[in-house]
Parts: C-alpha cells; sequence; structure tokens
C-alpha cells in the first residue's frame, strides 16, 4: 500500500521542521489557547507529538511504550526537537523502511510506519497554526503523498480513537486543508480573537 504513496526520512525532516518553526513560535500566553483538535489546547497538541514521536521509536525498536508524562511548556519545544530528530534517526537506520514492525493495530512496513507518522505530524502542524495564527509552510508533494496515503488507509474504516469523520472541503482547497478536512477538522475554525 504504502510503495505508490512513499516519502522519505528526509522528507518526514522536512515536515519536522515546518512544524517545528511554528511550535518555536508559539508565545508563552498561547500555551493554554484552544486548537481546531477538540478539547486540546496548543500544550496538549505538541505534548501529543512529542509523544507519538517516543511511541514511534519504541515501535522501530522493539522497545516498552513510554509513560505518559506532562512536559512543561518552557520545556516542549526543546523535547518536540529532540524526539523528532531521534525519529529520524530510526528511519534512517539500514533496512529500517523494509523490515515488518508490529503493533496495536497490528504490522506495517517502516515505509508505511513512517506515513502514518507524517500524516498525523501534518495534521497537528495544522491545528497548531491555525491555533497559533502562524502559516505553516510545508512542500506541496510532501503535503499530497500523505493526503494519498491517508486516504487509502482511513478511508471506510472506524476512526473511532483516532481521527473525526472527514469533513466538507471545497474543491479549490490546497492539499494542506484537504488533508486537514479529510483528517476531520473544519476548515472553517479560526482561534478566538484576544480581547
Amino acid at each position: 500500500m504504502a510503495s505508490s504513496f512513499a516519502s522519505s526520512p528526509d522528507q518526514l525532516a522536512q515536515a519536522f521542521a515546518a512544524v517545528g518553526a511554528v511550535i518555536h513560535r508559539i508565545e508563552p500566553d498561547q500555551w493554554a489557547a484552544p486548537t481546531p483538535c477538540t478539547e486540546w489546547p496548543v500544550r496538549r497538541v505538541v505534548g501529543h507529538l512529542v509523544g507519538m514521536n517516543l511511541v514511534f521509536d519504541a515501535l522501530l525498536t522493539d522497545g516498552e511504550m513510554p509513560p505518559r508524562v506532562e512536559i512543561a511548556d518552557e520545556d516542549l519545544a526543546a523535547q518536540y526537537d529532540v524526539s523528532a530528530a531521534l525519529l529520524v534517526s530510526r528511519f534512517t537506520a539500514p533496512g529500517a523502511l523494509e523490515r515488518e514492525f508490529g503493533g496495536p493495530r497490528g504490522s506495517a512496513s517502516g515505509a508505511e510506519r513512517l506515513q502514518i507518522r507524517m500524516y498525523d505530524l501534518i495534521a497537528h502542524g495544522w491545528d497548531l497554526a491555525r491555533a497559533v495564527r502562524q502559516p505553516l509552510i510545508l512542500p506541496i508533494d510532501v503535503v499530497e503523498r500523505s493526503l494519498a496515503f491517508a486516504t487509502v488507509q482511513l478511508e471506510g474504516i472506524d476512526r473511532t480513537g483516532r481521527f473525526d469523520p472527514a469533513q466538507p472541503c471545497p474543491g479549490s482547497a490546497d492539499p494542506l486543508d484537504r488533508l486537514a478536512a479529510f483528517l476531520g477538522r473544519d476548515l472553517g475554525w479560526a482561534a478566538p480573537v484576544a480581547v
């Protein structure tokens, strides 16, 4: 399934850098701000990204699943950077993309795991960018590959506990908004205006 949409570890690193650029521009008073990800404020979305990087690290190394921990706001950006670099190094290890890895939802190749990590990362990057009114700048081909993979992987399956149902999206929308809508985001969501 993944071969026609395959992304490289370099492209994952690009996506991590783009989302990281948004994270590093978060102001201290924005960590508690709401996001399009229902009931998750900015700090929770960034914490989720860090946590999922560590989960994927465990999947790729047959390690123990990491405990859920709360990270102080002032440490979130640095922890994101460290966990992102660690995960990219796992995907660049010899044979990592070809090997099959087990997991709670079944086995998948390293290439498929990379794509799964990529579309979740990009969707939450979109959440953060909307929440803190910053641009998320990604190569179009990276987003298009993620959208193609997510469409094949998630179409027609139960999304409970993962994503909300796909939302309406105009045909003229760019690939990033199309991916966000497919993964359950309301494209009309806007951050509240501070008074």
